[in-house]
């Protein structure tokens, strides 16, 4: 447009949960995160005081007009106490024609100060549905011991409580009483939100696990009851296969409760949990109840007159929603980008987009322009046949990998056997532990072990398994399957994107390389081998699928550069995956800490390596 954006302009902001998101986490504490919030401010002071020894020597002119400084205070508690005194630098240079030095090195900083204030990032906090209940149910326990459990009371009975108490006057939680540890830790957490004098230091209090409406109740209680009048917007996560389903009902009964919408401004944000989807239905069901799950939540919001902003929790690799953000963005359901988006960076995504300044301004010109171009010029709805195909093809690939991952009494042996899941406890990969709870099976895994175990043995079994049944008889059951299949991927972004990311993913599975970890480590014409032997076919049947669906004679033939990529680093993977069968061979029914030290080291080296070379899958 030839124009400045406004100086308080912020088209891109950033927040962090690291020291904020205790989900499953026992080593983030109230303390903990006390002392990242302590850090971030002391480290925007440190930043603040470099560019102002800068501006020191740059303003020395003495042209000036008669604005009013603003009186100088002490402490910066936020950014626009920093920022109008310099603004009013910058407003007189400008007026007394010096618009070069205005807009130098004193531009820079005011741009700083609106887009990272004086905490450089909002902290999100985060912390699992069930750790709230549990919390308040001894809180109940102790207060009304005639009751019975508050995780037994109806959904209905909950609200009533909750809301209750949300106008009631009168204090809930004695803060004299003894609580337990778990619970002394919840109630640590929402104090912390009392005690910041910086609006600017946390963002928003997250909600893992959400199922109903009164899962936000809750934390809106305790925040009430500890906060000291301080409210953060909460923002709930949808992440699993039925929670997905229900998440725009959850969502609109929530909208309809008075007492909650007094207490939003008419906003309301809500994430979508990308990787325990998958994890818990298979890739295809999952993007599929992902994609609806945007779509109800955006027409309940547009409903109750409520503005949405979607949390997109992505992670690096294609099983936890990872891809190109470009096609990404644009490939969401109609409207549901509505001028804002935002979407979690993880792991070492940060640095392969924002590890040197081209590159980050890059990534941010990719997102602004994406948000744009999905804003302004929305997709079409998709024809009412291919959803009636997607639910079928979701329905059928979620059959056949509850069928394998959940019903098939030989998998979790097998994968505890055949893959490096026991040594990714070691290795530094993650700032939380491998599992939610220590017993359990796949169920209580996360989402990076799980993607990164099967990445490490070349299967990538959670991107494409159930797909290859669900595709396999979508073909066969109908004679026009191949074209309508075609006609999806030409003219629906979502179904386009999600074939470009299967085909990826199948170019860098390697069945040999698989067969050779089986070799090593699984017992040969045992259950275990049988199952494994079948995995592998069902890859091979995929992948002869897709290029039958694509009409190409060699996986990404339309995406040379992509393909060279992956051709110019297999030689220096496939001796990392050989060496660390071997190490796995050695290592093999030991316990970890039985494991000698020089070999502990090597795996984590394989590891590393073979993670860093399959990047976005890694």
């Amino acid at each position: 447009t030839g124009k400045r954006l406004p100086l308080h302009a912020t088209p891109i902001r950033f927040a962090s949960w690291m020291g904020g998101d205790r989900d499953g986490n026992p080593n983030v504490t109230a303390a903990v995160t006390t002392e990242v919030l302590l850090l971030a401010r002391w480290q925007a002071v440190q930043l603040y005081i470099s560019d102002l020894e800068k501006l020191k020597t740059e303003l020395s002119m003495t042209k000036a007009s008669s604005f009013t400084i603003p009186k100088h205070v002490q402490l910066i508690r936020s950014y626009k106490q920093l920022q109008e005194p310099l603004e009013v630098c910058y407003r007189s240079l400008c007026a007394n024609k010096l618009d070069l030095i205005a807009n130098g090195i004193l531009l820079d900083t005011l741009r700083r100060l609106a887009c990272f204030g004086v905490t450089l990032s909002k902290l999100d906090l985060r912390q699992e549905s069930t750790r709230h209940i549990e919390a308040l149910e001894e809180i109940i326990s102790y207060i009304l011991p005639q009751q019975s459990k508050y995780s037994e009371w109806t959904e209905e009975k909950k609200q009533e409580f909750l809301i209750n108490e949300l106008i009631s006057k009168r204090p809930l939680i004695s803060q004299r009483h003894k609580w337990s540890t778990e619970t002394q830790e919840v109630l640590d957490t929402f104090e912390i939100i009392s005690r910041q004098n910086n609006d600017e230091a946390l963002g928003t209090y997250i909600i893992s696990m959400t199922e109903q409406p009164s899962d936000i109740l809750v934390v809106a209680l305790l925040m009430k009851e500890m906060a000291n009048g301080k409210l953060l917007p909460i923002v709930p996560l949808f992440e699993r296969l039925k929670d997905l389903n229900c998440a725009s009902n959850v969502i609109d009964r929530l909208l309809s409760i008075k007492t909650y919408r007094n207490l939003i401004d008419n906003k309301q944000q809500v994430m979508i949990g990308y990787s325990d989807s998958a994890k818990d239905a298979g890739q295809l069901a999952a993007a599929w109840a992902q994609y609806r799950a945007q779509e109800g939540l955006s027409e309940v919001c547009k409903k109750h007159g409520v503005a949405l902003t979607l949390f997109h929790g992505r992670g690096g690799t294609v099983g936890r929603g990872g891809g190109p953000a470009h096609a990404a963005i644009l490939s969401q359901p109609p409207g549901s980008v509505n001028n804002s988006i935002r979407v979690t960076e993880q792991g070492e995504m940060i640095r392969f987009k924002f590890g040197l300044p081209g590159l980050a301004v890059l990534s941010m010109e990719i997102y602004a322009s994406a948000v744009l171009e999905a804003t302004l010029l929305p997709m079409p709805k998709p024809k009412e046949s291919w959803r009636e195909e997607m639910n079928k093809l979701a329905a059928r690939a979620h059959r056949t990998y509850n069928s394998v991952v959940r019903e098939n009494s030989d998998f979790v042996p097998y994968f505890r056997r055949i893959t490096p899941l026991n040594a990714l406890s070691q290795l530094p990969l993650g700032s939380r532990p491998a599992k939610r709870k220590q017993e359990g099976g796949v169920e209580t895994l996360r989402a990076i072990p799980w993607i990164f175990a099967w990445t490490q043995i070349r299967l990538l079994l959670p991107s494409w398994l159930g797909t290859d049944d669900a595709f396999g008889e979508f073909l066969k059951e109908n004679p026009d399957g191949l074209d309508r299949i075609r006609e999806m991927i030409q003219s629906w972004p979502f179904f386009r994107m999600y074939m470009d990311m299967l085909e990826m993913v199948l170019a860098k599975a390697d069945t040999d390389i698989a067969a050779y970890y089986e070799q090593r480590l699984i017992e040969p014409n045992s259950s275990m081998q049988k199952l494994s032997e079948s995995i592998r076919t069902r890859l091979h049947h995929i992948r002869e699928l897709v290029l039958l669906i694509t009409n190409q004679k060699e996986l990404l033939e339309s995406a040379p550069r992509l393909a060279h990529t992956i051709a110019l680093r297999n030689p220096y993977i496939e001796p990392l995956h050989a060496l660390q069968a071997e190490l796995m061979q050695r290592s093999l029914d030991k316990k970890q800490e039985d494991i000698p030290a020089d070999i502990s080291r090597a795996m984590m080296t394989t590891m590393a390596g073979i993670a860093a070379g399959l990047r976005n899958t890694g």
